[in-house]
């Protein structure tokens, strides 16, 4: 009976339109002072606003978004987490985001959908797998799952790829995390807003920063298209914006902005429930998972140069989706739904920079490459406590600006599977 009453009531609430549904989160003025304005309401805002007043009682919190709540990098990604990462330092962080990302769901009563379906790094050469092979080895010496597969191995655990069907580059085995996964990326936005929110969070939307404002040589908020918001601390977290935004806050950062492609087909029967890695010779790499809703969703590498445009450049989506038809050779006949471009600001070595700016209340998370979505729970605790206490936590202390000044980078590149041919 519950069951029919549910559906009723979820025909009469479609029926009604948009009156009848109830918003996640309040929409807010800018209410100032704040103890903390975050610039950016994308997965690490939001996230560091709610740990900031979760665990730290910071509660005149403001979270600032030029556009709207997901419509940034959260929402413009493959949902991609994993944790199978090569240097220590990494390996650290994002193995705390995934174990948070194992919880998040309880912790904010919100479905996630997170999906610990398996990430598996394909290899095409022998030399690939002893790549592979010493990246594996240092994840379980830190206690890291991780699995090194032969090409029997790698047909066992995922029968669709056919590992005997004739390839330009054929497929010699694979690493496997299983723990690794998907996470639904808008439900991540949604949850943290609507729980930040809960604890006093005003998320401002459609509220753009133009610079800070100082009052006696100290930051005393900032100036908006909203007008003049006054708060003691500022964080940004503005993902591919970074470089711009604080160019115009007077802050020279290492950083440049790339688009990464991503694509989704139409939607098709079950036809994958794990996420491939493949890439070969010659500059061709895809990254796929099968979504809820049926669609292929795939990326590739960046494009070659700095843009901020957000559009998808045709060369790039053809070199993605012929990288994909050569791993799952029947996807040729799939219709490509839509395609996009999210925009990754990169540093040097590949790593993020967590750093609060010199001495003033200005802190800084951003230059997250490849790997911003998966360590939105991670990041915005730790960041959290760099606000909160003025001190960045052991896990984030790799992060700081200061490493390209004293050559202690962490040359990742994201972890792609092959360092030497990136």
């Amino acid at each position: 009976m519950a069951r029919r009453f549910s559906a009723l009531q979820l025909l009469l609430d479609a029926a009604r339109g948009p009156a009848s549904c109830k918003p996640l989160w309040p929409r807010r003025s800018p209410s100032g002072p704040y103890d903390v304005i975050i610039v950016g309401g994308g997965g690490h805002g939001l996230a560091t606003a709610y740990y900031l007043a979760r665990e730290f009682g910071v509660r005149r919190i403001a979270v600032l978004e030029r556009t709207l709540i997901g419509y940034g990098n959260v929402g413009r990604n493959t949902t991609i987490v994993r944790s199978n990462y090569l240097l220590p330092q990494n390996q650290r962080f994002y193995e705390d985001s995934l174990r948070r990302w194992r919880t998040l769901a309880r912790e904010l009563n919100f479905n996630i959908m997170y999906s610990p379906r398996g990430v598996l790094d394909l290899a095409v050469a022998d030399e690939d797998l002893v790549a592979l092979r010493r990246r594996g080895n240092a994840m379980r010496l830190s206690g890291i799952d991780a699995e090194l597969l032969d090409r029997s191995g790698v047909a066992r655990f995922v029968p669709e790829l056919d590992v005997a069907a004739p390839r330009q580059f054929p497929l010699v085995g694979g690493l496997l995390q299983r723990r690794g996964g998907t996470v639904r990326h808008d439900a991540v936005a949604w949850g943290y807003a609507r729980a930040a929110a809960a604890l006093g969070v005003d998320i401002i939307e459609r509220c753009e920063v133009l610079a800070l404002a100082r009052r006696g040589g100290r930051i005393a908020g900032v100036e908006s298209d909203l007008g003049f918001i006054a708060g003691e601390r500022v964080a940004l977290a503005v993902a591919g914006r970074t470089a711009s935004l604080a160019a115009r806050l007077g802050v020279a950062l290492p950083l440049e902005t790339h688009l990464l492609q991503a694509c989704v087909t139409e939607p098709v029967k079950p036809m994958l429930d794990t996420v491939l890695i493949y890439m070969f010779p010659g500059g061709g790499e895809v990254y796929v998972s099968q979504s809820d809703r049926g669609g292929l969703v795939f990326g590739g590498m960046l494009d070659g140069h700095p843009s901020m445009t957000q559009t998808g450049a045709v060369s790039r989506v053809r070199d993605v989706c012929r990288a994909l038809t050569a791993l799952l050779p029947r996807t040729a006949d799939l219709r490509l739904l839509r395609h996009w471009a999210g925009m990754n600001d990169m540093t040097m070595d590949g790593s993020p920079i967590i750093d609060k700016l010199g001495s003033e209340e200005l802190f800084l998370n951003g230059g997250w490459c490849y790997g911003g979505f998966k360590a939105i729970p991670a990041s915005g605790r730790a960041y959290a406590e760099l606000i909160a206490r003025g001190e960045a936590p052991e896990l984030i202390r790799p992060f700081r600006l200061s490493r390209f000044l004293t050559g202690q980078v962490l040359d990742e590149k994201g972890a792609g599977p092959f360092p030497a041919r990136q």
